[in-house]
């Protein structure tokens, strides 16, 4: 195996497969490197519809090999550290690589001890998660008998913020189609203040939440995951308004409710100790704590919070001009999707390309857009774009589809979801090509 790339990527998700293939379709003279451990690619955005059972499981995977662009050779291998002085990664079994540029693109990992308890539930019993096992997630709500549901999420960064409540909105629909919405109570518990914080979404969101009697708790930092008597605790994440309450201690306990934390208030089972609020569940879907990979969190590359450190408008590291960052390992203030990367790869990849031909990057800047597709019915999505102020940005192209206003739930949005845009990744996105 060689000791030097012109460019070496790291990571062989949507990131760096697409900045690899986007590279060669300029230039297939290049030289590079890909490093990434994994025989198998995944298209996650479909978890979230395996998890509601309306999407093969089987589909979202393909062998990392035919993913992989002809042309770089594919270090098959972990990166285990940097240092950057020296233009060199270090590799679990083939040394030290060096180059003259790099992409860093790791993607995320889970740190399962900021949630106390959560590791030993997840993926067992009635604890779920579309992120870790979305076919367990299938079988936990097919098998749920009522009771409440909660659906919460940490207080990390997540892949796709919105995804933790996609799967309640189409676990609401299926526990209606099995007879046991009547005898159930469900739960969204987050650490923020608002359900989605593009005000044009929102606003669906908040109508979508109304019409399937959802139970909106804000504020609630998920700390601890008790499996065994399977209660979710929480601290809250502000202080409670004088003489009001956030839950209340039966029908005769007449205090007002602090409407700041409550949304549709629904009387389930909580616990109180100190100042934490368990939450008692008979199923639990969440996310994983999410963070830099260690290799990542423990170099010289990461800010204070532990993310790559680059540039919000270039994606060029701060302090290293010949290393570039993008996806969610870098430290951007946007979300962490699949379609944020399509507007990222373009400008790694002119800024890379000019620095080779040119000794300068471009004047491409990237604007913080992302989209999220929020599935909200069986049929039914809205399609969230937006951009590092949380301006709504709908995609000019949606007319083509007939959809012209994407706030709002439309079945051809749903299509697009589970038709169009696997086959825009698979056959577009993963071979360089625009979208």
């Amino acid at each position: 195996m060689k000791s030097h790339y012109q460019i070496l990527i790291i990571g062989g998700g949507t990131g760096g497969i697409m900045t690899a293939a986007q590279l060669l379709r300029k230039d297939k003279n290049l030289d590079i490197g890909l490093i990434e451990p994994s025989d198998t690619h995944y298209y996650q955005p479909a978890w979230t519809l395996v998890g509601a059972g309306t999407y093969d499981y089987d589909k979202t995977a393909r062998p990392m090999a035919s993913v992989m662009p002809k042309g770089l050779t594919w270090v098959k291998d972990f990166a285990t550290g940097f240092d950057s002085a020296k233009n060199s990664v270090s590799t679990k079994s083939n040394g030290n690589i060096t180059y003259d540029y790099l992409v860093v693109a790791p993607g995320l990992t889970y740190d399962y001890s900021l949630v106390p308890g959560l590791g030993e539930a997840m993926d067992k019993g009635v604890v779920c998660s579309n992120y870790t096992d979305p076919k367990h997630t299938w079988e936990v709500i097919k098998n749920f008998k009522g009771g409440t549901a909660l659906f919460t999420q940490p207080t990390t960064p997540i892949k796709c913020g919105g995804a933790p409540q996609k799967i309640m909105y189409l676990a609401e629909s299926y526990f209606r189609r099995s007879g046991v919405r009547k005898k159930t109570d469900i739960v969204f518990a987050t650490s923020g203040s608002v359900i989605f914080g593009v005000k044009e979404i929102a606003k669906t969101l908040m109508e979508v939440v109304d019409r399937k009697d959802i139970n909106l708790r804000f504020f609630h930092n998920l700390v601890e995951v008790d499996g065994k008597n399977q209660i979710a605790w929480y601290e809250l994440g502000k202080d409670i308004s004088p003489g009001g309450c956030v839950v209340r201690n039966g029908k005769d306990d007449n205090r007002l409710l602090d409407e700041s934390f409550q949304y549709n208030y629904k009387d389930v089972k909580v616990t109180i100790k100190g100042n934490r609020y368990g939450i008692h569940y008979d199923m639990l879907h969440t996310a994983p704590p999410s963070v830099a990979p260690k290799f990542v969190k423990e170099s010289s590359l990461v800010n204070e919070a532990g993310w790559v450190d680059v540039d919000q408008q270039t994606l060029q590291h701060k302090n290293y001009p010949n290393i570039f960052s993008l996806g969610d390992v870098a430290a951007l203030p946007t979300a962490k999707t699949g379609a944020a990367i399509r507007k990222q790869v373009p400008i790694v990849v002119e800024n890379i390309s000019l620095l080779i031909s040119h000794h300068k990057i471009g004047n491409k800047a990237y604007n913080g857009y992302s989209s999220c597709p929020l599935v909200t019915d069986y049929g039914k999505m809205v399609l969230a774009e937006f951009d590092y102020k949380n301006n709504f940005t709908p995609d000019p192209k949606l007319k083509r589809l007939l959809v012209f206003d994407s706030s709002k739930e439309h079945w051809r949005l749903w299509m697009l979801k589970k038709y169009g845009l696997p086959y825009l990744y698979w056959n577009k996105m993963m071979k360089g090509k625009d979208v």
